[in-house]
C-alpha cells in the first residue's frame, strides 16, 4: 500500500487495539513511482499525529516513520530492530507515560471522534509543499503551527475529552479540571462554548454539568 493512503484514524486504530508502538515505512523521497507524492503526504500526518501523542500524554516515540527502497533489506532489518528496542524500553502504552487504561482508552476514543475535524483542519490550513523531511520537521515544531494547532485541534480535543467524561456521569467544573489536568479557566471556557452550542446544560441541582 502506498504510504499516501497512511491516515490518522489507521495510526489511532493500532494504538487503541493495543500497539505499543506503530512504524511506517515508505519509499525514498522524491522518488515516487507515480505523481503523487504520497510519502511526503505520510510524513506530514506523521508529523500532525506526533503532536497529537504529545498532546494527550504519550510519548510520540512510539511512532516513527522511515524511507528506503526495496532494496535496503538490510537497512529495513537495522531500522526495525532499533525501533523494537527502543518501544520495549518504553515498555506498553500508558505504561511509562503514567496513564491507565481506563484514561488512555478515553484519551483515544476522544482524538478519534475528531479525526474528520482534523482532515479538514490539515487539509485547510496545515497542508504544505516541501521538497525535504527537514523542512517538513521544521514547519511543525514552528510557532505558527503550534499556535494553529492548540487553537483548532487542542480546543477540539479538550471539548471532545469532557463531551466523552460528561456522558459517563455529570461532573463539576473542578473535577474536569483535574481529570484532564486543565486549569478551571480553561474548563468553564470550553463548558461555556459547549452550553452556547446546546451540547451540554448547568444542572443548577447537583451543581454540575451534563450532556444537552
Amino acid at each position: 500500500m502506498c504510504t499516501g493512503r497512511v491516515d490518522l484514524s489507521y495510526i489511532l486504530r493500532a494504538f487503541s487495539k493495543g500497539a505499543d508502538g506503530v512504524f511506517i515505512g515508505g519509499c525514498r523521497l522524491n522518488e515516487c513511482n507515480y505523481i503523487t507524492q504520497g510519502n511526503f503526504h505520510a510524513l506530514s500526518i506523521v508529523l500532525l499525529c506526533k503532536k497529537l501523542m504529545e498532546h494527550i500524554g504519550l510519548n510520540p516515540d512510539r511512532l516513527k516513520i522511515e524511507f528506503m527502497s526495496s532494496g535496503e533489506g538490510i537497512r529495513f532489518a537495522e531500522v526495525m530492530n532499533g525501533f523494537g528496542n527502543e518501544v520495549n524500553e518504553l515498555g506498553p502504552l500508558g505504561q511509562s507515560e503514567g496513564i491507565d487504561d481506563n484514561q488512555l482508552k478515553a484519551k483515544l476514543e476522544a482524538v478519534t471522534r475528531i479525526v474528520p475535524y482534523i482532515r479538514l483542519v490539515e487539509r485547510e490550513r496545515l497542508r504544505a509543499s516541501f521538497k525535504s523531511e527537514e523542512e517538513y520537521h521544521t514547519f511543525f515544531a514552528s510557532d505558527e503551527v503550534n499556535s494553529l494547532f492548540n487553537e483548532l485541534i487542542g480546543d477540539k480535543l479538550a471539548i471532545s475529552q469532557m463531551m466523552l467524561l460528561l456522558r459517563e456521569r455529570p461532573l463539576s467544573t473542578g473535577k474536569i479540571a483535574e481529570i484532564l489536568g486543565l486549569t478551571p479557566s480553561e474548563v468553564s471556557r470550553h463548558l461555556n462554548s459547549s452550553s452556547r452550542n446546546g451540547l451540554i446544560r448547568y444542572d443548577e441541582r447537583r451543581n454540575c454539568f451534563a450532556p444537552a
